[in-house]
């Protein structure tokens, strides 16, 4: 993720429990429609949408009438999921670039994130995703909070990304990603915050229980997905640390980072535009998620 706060515009393994719950999950094909686990889910295909909640039956100014969470090892646990960038993003250019706190400096406020060389953008990919993720959380009884859901024209920027978190006082937070890297570079990396205390940013109490967790969701997505760990970044290891991400530097809870591929590589492009295969991602990430809440 060389991309993210940066482009202009244009480990212990889960116990018992956690891995029978979510292998069973992968065994039964889980999907969030009747085309959910179909590949192909490049532009124009209905993959990225296929994971969005059914519209209310409710009438017009009733109460939302959403099915209360299922009671699970995660009950009581609030998760913040964070789809990385916004499909609108691209059409509100001014907006996105303007520059907002980010602790140690200032940095545009979002960016559009990257595609694949066929156009499948990122935003589309990380929305889709999380979906997913929210979904398999809940079923296991997490409260779970998106940052952004498609319901709002841009952003939210990186410093109300982090304030979102922090105001849910979440026990876990996820930022969705997928690399913009070179063509030959593959797999996987977990951005974990580094040890940042500087302006309006102190990560000090942060930095341990992050890297719990990012330790654990990168061992989950592994053997998920059947990805290996980046071989680009990370020293084979699939863990990065970085200080100059204003969505980590403002966190007070924790928080990390995933970057599930590299979109400008066709080989992992071909997986992440598969949607039985940001399945599996998604089955990797609340994997780790669970792992970390119930240590």
């Amino acid at each position: 993720m060389r991309h993210h706060d940066l482009l202009p515009p244009t480990s212990p393994r889960p116990g018992p429990r956690s891995r029978a719950v979510f292998a069973a999950a992968a065994l039964a094909g889980v999907c969030l429609t009747a085309t959910g686990c179909a590949d192909g889910g490049g532009p124009g295909a209905a993959g990225a949408e296929s994971a969005a909640r059914p519209p209310s039956s409710a009438p017009p100014g009733a109460p939302d009438a959403s099915p209360s969470p299922s009671r699970g090892p995660l009950t009581g646990r609030t998760v913040v999921v964070d789809p990385g960038h916004n499909p609108g993003n691209r059409d509100h250019t001014r907006e996105i670039n303007s520059q907002v706190d980010i602790g140690t400096g200032r940095k545009e406020c979002d960016t559009t994130g990257t595609a694949t060389d066929a156009g499948y953008p990122e935003a589309r990919f990380t929305l889709d995703v999380s979906r997913r993720l929210r979904t398999l959380l809940e079923e296991q009884g997490a409260e779970v909070v998106l940052t952004q859901d498609d319901d709002r024209p841009y952003g939210p920027c990186v410093d109300e990304r982090a304030r979102i978190g922090n105001e849910k006082k979440a026990d876990a937070v996820v930022s969705v990603h997928a690399d913009g890297s070179a063509t030959g570079n593959r797999g996987f990396h977990v951005i974990l915050p580094a040890a940042v205390n500087g302006g309006g940013a102190d990560t000090s109490e942060i930095v341990a229980p992050s890297r719990d967790l990012g330790v654990r969701i990168a061992g989950s997505f592994g053997r998920a997905t059947g990805s290996a760990p980046s071989d680009y970044i990370g020293d084979g290891t699939g863990l990065d640390t970085r200080g100059d991400l204003g969505g980590l530097n403002l966190s007070t809870v924790p928080k990390v980072f995933i970057e599930c591929g590299n979109m400008r590589d066709p080989k992992d492009a071909a997986l992440l535009t598969s949607a039985s295969w940001r399945q599996k991602a998604a089955l990797g990430i609340a994997g780790g998620i669970e792992g970390y809440l119930t240590r």
